[in-house]
């Protein structure tokens, strides 16, 4: 009789550590992308111009999650203008693996924003 319940049991114990590391992996991605969005808007915020601060901000953003996202990384100004004493504002976006580990085609992207006022003694040079 153990036997057999082993053999039920044995499958559904598995899948359910598969789907708490999948989740796992969520939440790790999460607090990645967080902290991702807040080192890409800060590295913007302290450039000269916008065209580099968007460049730094997209070099932040990916050198963050290069082993997180399993597809491109977004990263968009949100904000408007990039004037001194104002707010730069990206949002960070990419799909993280997740459940696909599982062999579900559950898209995951996820997406954060983060603010970072404009330094008003930003580079000059």
């Amino acid at each position: 009789m153990s036997t057999v319940e082993v053999v039920i049991l044995a499958p559904v114990m598995i899948l359910f550590i598969l789907v708490l590391v999948g989740f796992g992996q969520l939440v790790d991605g999460r607090g990645a992308l967080d902290g991702a969005a807040r080192d890409a808007a800060r590295a913007g915020s302290i450039q000269k111009d916008h065209a580099t601060a968007m460049a730094e901000a997209r070099a932040a953003a990916e050198a963050n999650l290069t082993d997180v996202c399993s597809g491109p990384v977004s990263v968009v100004q949100t904000s408007q203008g990039f004037e001194p004493d104002t707010i730069f504002t990206v949002e960070v976006s990419c799909e993280v693996r997740g459940l696909a580990m599982l062999g579900l085609d559950i898209p995951t992207t996820l997406t954060s924003s983060f603010s970072s006022p404009l330094d008003p003694y930003r580079r000059t040079a």
